[in-house]
């Protein structure tokens, strides 16, 4: 795998390689599984469930010493099944038909088979003239005549506790690696007086897919997604486009649901009837929508419980947020709920209506019917009021005190009701004030000239002293 990753602790939609296995023994009804594991045991065992017992293998040295190992917690008769922790698609039905099929026909030892066009890296199935199955040799030690065998073994097997016994301690290692194979198992209980080996047939090729790298890793995950999806549609969710949509194991979606395309549902998501989700939205673990919910574009919800008939249409953030019914979540939306140190709680009540680009810093409630204008900001251990209606930077009511002022919630003014909330919000912002003209500055005053004397009117000349005008000159 070329990870420092335990190869069954690799995720497949959601969920360790491991558990795969775990869930076959379980609807096999194993009550009490055994599990051998060997590296990376301080991390394999925490996931490990609590009924399980586990035998720890200090030493890779194959599979037939891991059963050999296993086989001290079990009882003398009975049969065993025997499953591989790195085979995840192997269905549950294809066990229990080769279960069925083993203590029908009495067999001492049942194995899975399959055919492939491609045989390369499995055990390929040894019969005999008559065409019964006499032993599995692996590609290892295999000639060129048996690597050209299509049927390969594909690991799960049910045996009777004796004869597996008997064969343990016959074992031997492998000459090739040194290891010892389960597979070498088969030939030598093939052996054995009355002995009847027999091979069961997986249903799909598929399923004999191994992972031992992280090529075969996204195989197997794209064909589990593939099988995930199939399930969600014949309950009749409506997938728009199943090649970009992501849905992991664990998703419960109820009927009439539309998932639209680019939309990532992760594991342990739950959604109910008639809803809407995405384009490109993102549904994380711990959330729980409501029945007619939609969740739009750009969309991401985290530990989020959302009731009925809600609206997140569009770019919105909602994580560790209890939403009641009826409520519309405006396009921006986030709740802040990381504070750098813990999560926080955020609970909008019902009927509330969060205005665009709205911030709720957790912990933070919001009341029944209340209204936040767009792009408020609710700051933390701040609630808003039932059928309160709060605006602004930090959000404040439209009339009265506000938590943020130091009021308490339940004594806030009255407010306008969430159904005329764009309205008041638009009546209740002060209109501009108009600015008057200024004044022209006063003109600057100049001391007062002193009046000028008038001239003494000039006397009139009295006739006598009048100069007598000259008598123009006759002309001759």
């Amino acid at each position: 795998m070329k990870s420092e990753r335990p190869k069954v602790l690799h995720r497949l939609c959601g969920r360790p390689m491991i558990a795969y296995a775990i869930d076959l023994a379980a609807a096999a009804g194993v009550k009490q599984p055994v599990l051998v594991i060997g590296h990376g045991e301080e991390q394999v065992r925490p996931l490990l469930p609590k009924e399980a017992k586990v035998v720890v293998q200090g030493k890779a040295l194959g599979t037939g010493d891991a059963v050999r190992l296993a086989k001290k917690s079990l009882g003398a008769t009975g049969d065993v099944l025997i499953l591989y922790a790195d085979t995840p698609l192997v269905r549950r039905t294809t066990i229990h038909k080769m279960i069925e099929s083993h203590f029908k026909t009495g067999a001492t030892c049942t194995l899975l088979t399959a055919h492939l066009a491609d045989p390369s890296g499995y055990g390929r199935i040894q019969r005999n003239e008559a065409g019964q199955l006499t032993g599995v040799v692996e590609e290892a030690d295999a000639n060129a005549a048996q690597r050209a065998i299509r049927e390969v073994n594909i690991g799960p097997l049910v045996c009777k506790i004796p004869a597996l016994t008997q064969a343990l301690a016959q074992l031997k290692p492998s000459g090739a690696t040194k290891e010892f194979y389960l597979t070498q198992l088969i030939s030598q209980i093939g052996q054995q007086e009355g002995a009847k080996l027999q091979a069961a047939r997986a249903e799909e090729a598929a399923e004999a897919l191994g992972v031992n790298s992280q090529t075969e890793l996204a195989r197997a995950i794209s064909v589990i997604r593939q099988r995930i999806i199939e399930t969600h549609l014949h309950n009749g969710v409506m997938i728009e486009d199943p090649q970009t949509t992501v849905i992991d194991y664990g998703v419960a979606i109820g009927h009439d649901t539309v998932i639209r395309p680019h939309t990532v549902i992760e594991t342990g998501v739950s959604i109910g009837r008639r809803c809407a989700i995405g384009p490109f939205a993102r549904l994380r673990s711990g959330v729980t929508l409501g029945d007619d919910v939609r969740v739009g574009n750009f969309a991401e919800l985290v530990r989020t419980k959302v009731g009925a008939r809600v609206r997140i249409n569009h770019v919105s953030y909602l994580g560790d947020a209890t939403i009641e019914d009826d409520v519309n979540i405006g396009a921006g939306t986030i709740t802040a709920n990381y504070d750098g140190t813990a999560k926080h709680p955020t609970h909008i009540g019902k009927g509330a209506f969060i205005g665009s680009d709205t911030v709720l810093i957790a912990p933070v409630k919001v009341g029944a019917g209340a209204v936040t204008g767009a792009g408020s900001v609710v700051p933390k251990d701040h609630d808003v009021p039932a059928k309160g209606v709060v605006i602004g930077v930090p959000a404040r009511p439209l009339n009265g005190r506000s938590a943020v002022d130091g009021a308490k919630p339940g004594k806030a003014a009255p407010q306008p009701s969430a159904r005329r909330a764009l309205a008041v919000a638009a009546k209740a912002r002060p209109a501009p004030k108009r600015l008057k003209k200024a004044a022209k500055p006063a003109a600057r005053r100049r001391p007062a000239a002193k009046p000028k004397k008038r001239p003494a009117p000039k006397r009139r000349a009295s006739r006598a002293s009048r100069p007598r005008p000259r008598k123009a000159a006759k002309r001759r």
